[in-house]
């Protein structure tokens, strides 16, 4: 069984949390950093306040790529809509060489896929291999047909990777009041992450930050918060191990060997969850 060390556990109500300095990543040199960012596309002075964070943690935690979990552009996807929800907010980032991954959500365009710096390469759905020994999924939730099940059997089944990270926008686990868990979709990708050993799985939708008590072995985490938020509309359940949704936050996280260590980090830069996950081996029942 994996477990799971938590350094804080629930801030839902505005409690206080330590600033970004107070619990460190491992930022080993070896090691395989990314961030991620949900429903981030607003343009808005909250979006652009968490890019200056996000921009300020790399000085320190020099992470490669950012995963974008949906809803990367609100309320249009023309050329000043590229510019204003994404190019201006992360140009240092894009500057200095960070890639972004994206995920469609509700919200977004479909022909967003066809946009270079997002990654996608005109596939709706598309897997990645960062570093030897890792494989990262980016799934297209809005239409779970089968050739998308299909696809992501065999791809899964052959990656042969010992970490199997999956991303998507619509959370298959969630005590959000507005949306809640997605069980239609859970039905049909959670077996499939069961049977080839998925380690993480990353979702926005909801806007705020979620961690859910590892189920069957598998941890999720909602992170919708860098654009949007939903203040107050956090209901916590028994699947509730940590959440956040009294300011926009991004997450940091860090896999090496068989430890992956992450944080949530608010709009102010406080550090409002963090933890290390020991990755399991193989399918789990």
């Amino acid at each position: 069984m994996s477990r799971l060390i938590v350094a804080l556990t629930l801030f839902i109500a505005g409690a206080a949390a330590p600033t970004a300095q107070d619990v460190g990543l491992p930022n080993k040199a070896d090691s395989l950093k990314f961030a991620i960012i949900g429903d981030s596309g607003t343009g808005s002075s909250a979006q652009y306040s968490v890019a200056k964070q996000l921009i300020a943690a790399r000085s320190a935690f020099p992470y490669d790529f950012v995963l974008m979990l949906g809803d990367n552009l609100y309320s249009g996807s023309g050329e000043k809509d590229y510019r204003k929800k994404f190019e201006e907010p992360y140009q240092p980032l894009l500057n200095g060489g960070v890639k972004f991954y994206a995920a469609l959500g509700n919200h977004d365009n479909a022909n967003e896929k066809m946009y270079k710096p997002f990654n996608m390469n005109g596939e709706r759905f598309y897997t990645f291999k960062p570093k030897p020994g890792f494989r990262i999924f980016a799934l297209d939730s809005n239409y779970m047909d089968r050739s998308q099940l299909d696809w992501l059997e065999k791809e899964l089944a052959a990656s042969g990777s010992d970490w199997k990270v999956v991303f998507f926008h619509h959370p298959l686990y969630s005590s959000g009041g507005t949306h809640g868990s997605d069980d239609e979709l859970r039905a049909q990708l959670e077996p499939l992450f069961l049977k080839h050993g998925v380690d993480v799985v990353l979702s926005g939708h909801e806007h705020f930050y979620e961690r859910i008590k590892p189920q069957k072995g598998i941890y999720y985490f909602v992170s919708g918060a860098a654009g949007q938020l939903r203040r107050g509309n956090m209901r916590a359940t028994d699947e509730t191990a940590a959440a956040f949704d009294q300011d926009q936050s991004f997450m940091a996280v860090e896999i090496a060997g068989e430890n992956l260590t992450f944080q949530a980090i608010s709009r102010m830069g406080r550090v409002v969850d963090s933890g290390v996950i020991r990755r399991q081996s193989g399918a789990r029942e």
